[in-house]
C-alpha cells in the first residue's frame, strides 16, 4: 500500500484508510466482535495503517473493538478517533465544550489501550463553543502528550480557518464522493492552501456507488439509510444514471464500480486519504484494489464533466442532521 501525507502535518498514513463505524452503529445491529477483529487484522496484513473511530460510535464500544484489534499493531497503524457528540435519552447531542473534551479524551485513551491518541477530531462544531476554545483544548493535550494532531469533522472553511490559526489542524473529514461534491467548492481549495489533509468517508456514497443498492434494496431496521432523503426509492432510481456510468468506466478499466469511485478521490490530490467501510472481507480487498486505479489527465477531466452534468437527486442528510454540518 502506497502511503501518504495529511498536508503539512508530517503524519503519513496508507492511501486508503479503513472506516470502523459500520461494524458497530449505524447500519444495524453491530456485527461479531471476533468477525471484525479477524476483518481489522486483515486490513493491516494488506497495507492499511490509517483507522477511524469515534467516541459516539455504539456509543463506545467502536473504540473498544479497535483497541483490542489493533494492540499487537500498535507501532505501525495511526488511530483517529472523535469527540463532541453524545447520546442523550437516544438522541445525538452536539457538545463541544473543553471540559467535555478533556472528560473523552481519557475514556477513548483507556478504550483503545493507547497512551496518546494519533489523530483527535471535533467531530461536529458546537455552536455555542466559540473554536478557538477548542483548539486551546486540543493544544493543551498535544502539549501534555494525548495526542499528536487534530482535526475537524464536516466544518465550514471559516471555522478552519480561526481553528489553524490557533493550532494548526492535520485533517479536516468530510463526506465526499462522485455524489457529493460540494467541498470542491471552497473545502478543498481552503485546504490546498492552508496545508492541511482532507479524510473524505463514505466515498462509496454509503454502498449506492458500488451498483449492489437499486430500488428494490430493503435496509434492515436500524439501518440509518432508511431515513435518508437520498435513499428514498425516487431519489435511487434518479441517481442510477450516475451508477450506470461509473459502472461503464469500470468496465474499460477492467475494474469494479467501487475500484473507479475510490480510485478517482485518489486521483483528486496526494493529500486526500478516502476511508471507505466494510464489514466483509470480500469488499476490504475491492476496496483496496483501487490503489491500481489510473487516471490519464484528459480521462479525468473528461469523467468529471460527464458526472457533474448528471444531478444528484435527494439530499444526503436529513434535515435535522444538515443542521451541524458546515458551521
Amino acid at each position: 500500500m502506497k502511503m501518504r501525507r495529511l498536508g503539512n502535518s508530517g503524519l503519513m498514513v496508507s492511501e486508503i484508510g479503513l472506516g470502523c463505524m459500520g461494524m458497530s452503529y449505524a447500519y444495524g445491529e453491530a456485527h461479531a466482535k471476533k468477525e471484525m477483529i479477524k476483518l481489522i487484522h486483515e486490513a493491516v496484513d494488506l497495507g492499511v495503517t490509517f483507522f477511524d473511530t469515534a467516541e459516539v460510535y455504539g456509543p463506545f464500544v467502536n473504540e473498544e473493538l479497535l483497541g483490542e484489534a489493533l494492540a499487537p499493531y500498535r507501532q505501525q497503524v495511526t488511530i483517529a478517533s472523535k469527540v463532541g457528540i453524545k447520546l442523550v435519552d437516544g438522541k445525538q447531542i452536539v457538545d463541544g465544550r473543553p471540559s467535555g473534551i478533556r472528560e473523552s479524551i481519557e475514556g477513548s485513551l483507556k478504550r483503545l489501550k493507547l497512551d496518546v491518541l494519533d489523530l483527535y477530531y471535533l467531530h461536529r462544531v458546537d455552536p455555542n463553543v466559540p473554536i478557538e476554545e477548542v483548539a486551546f483544548v486540543m493544544q493543551a493535550l498535544k502539549k501534555e502528550g494525548k495526542i499528536k494532531h487534530w482535526g475537524l469533522s464536516e466544518a465550514g472553511v471559516q471555522t478552519i480557518r480561526r481553528a489553524h490559526a490557533v493550532e494548526p489542524l492535520a485533517a479536516v473529514e468530510s463526506e465526499y464522493s462522485l455524489w457529493t461534491r460540494e467541498p470542491e467548492d471552497e473545502l478543498l481549495p481552503t485546504l490546498a492552501e492552508l496545508g492541511i489533509g482532507f479524510v473524505p468517508f463514505s466515498p462509496l456514497g454509503k454502498g449506492f456507488l458500488t451498483g449492489a443498492i437499486t430500488t428494490e434494496t430493503s435496509f434492515k431496521a436500524g439501518d440509518g439509510r432508511n431515513s435518508l432523503p437520498r435513499f428514498t426509492q425516487e431519489a435511487l432510481a434518479a441517481n442510477q444514471a450516475l451508477v450506470d456510468l461509473i459502472k461503464q468506466k469500470a468496465a474499460e478499466k477492467s475494474a469494479t464500480p467501487a475500484q473507479v469511485a475510490i480510485g478517482w478521490i485518489l486521483a483528486q490530490q496526494p493529500w486526500i486519504v478516502p476511508i471507505p467501510g466494510t464489514t466483509k472481507r470480500s469488499r476490504l480487498k475491492e476496496n483496496l484494489g483501487a490503489s491500481k486505479i489510473a487516471f490519464t489527465a484528459e480521462e479525468l477531466a473528461a469523467f468529471d464533466q460527464a458526472t457533474k452534468a448528471i444531478e444528484i437527486v435527494g439530499h444526503r442528510y436529513t434535515p435535522e442532521l444538515a443542521k451541524r454540518v458546515g458551521l
